[in-house]
């Protein structure tokens, strides 16, 4: 607690500091003027006495000085600092607004996309359905073929057995043999 003003922590903004100050110093100014009137007042001679204050008067102005161009500087970046935090909400509020639009955006973007997904998922299931049936009606269909095949070939040995005695019988009889019946090749027919 016996610590100067100036050097005590206080949650006071720059601009009111640098008043704070300013205050202090014309203070020690103004006791200063006043002590070194007082002494001239007295009869002390000017000039013994001139030298010491006019020092701690001259010091006193350049720290006056110092003060206020400390002052003026804080209160640049005081005035800087509210602009950045004026100016920088109104960017935040714009840039919250659009991440906003973007989630709103992002969300339906989102639904169509999973209404999309279970809709092909459906028809994937319809059309794994339909290869089924269809990988089923192939086989039955190849079974047929086969089936008919068989049959086909069963009938088509028949007849070219057929085809090939008729061709002798018709061979034989353009001859004129006269004892055709007789003969092995007629027993087969």
């Amino acid at each position: 607690w016996l610590k100067p003003i100036w050097d005590r922590p206080t949650k006071l903004s720059p601009r009111l500091r640098h008043i704070r100050a300013e205050a202090m110093v014309r203070a020690l100014c103004v006791g200063l003027v006043a002590a070194v009137a007082g002494t001239t007042a007295l009869g002390e001679s000017a000039s013994a006495s001139a030298n010491p204050i006019r020092r701690v008067v001259s010091m006193l102005q350049m720290m006056q000085e110092k003060v206020t161009a400390e002052g003026k500087k804080e209160k640049e970046l005081y005035d800087r600092f509210m602009c950045y935090c004026q100016t920088g909400a109104k960017d935040l509020e714009a840039s919250i607004d659009a991440a906003e639009a973007k989630i709103e955006q992002a969300t339906a973007d989102l639904k169509a996309a999973e209404a999309e997904q279970k809709q092909l998922e459906q028809d994937l299931g319809s059309q794994a359905a339909g290869r089924e049936e269809a990988k089923k009606a192939m086989a039955e269909a190849e079974a047929l073929r086969e089936k008919e095949a068989a049959i086909y070939a069963k009938a088509s040995s028949e007849h070219k057995t057929n085809i090939a005695a008729l061709t002798k019988a018709t061979a034989a009889i353009e001859k004129g043999t006269a004892g055709f019946l007789q003969t092995s090749a007629g027993a087969k027919l």
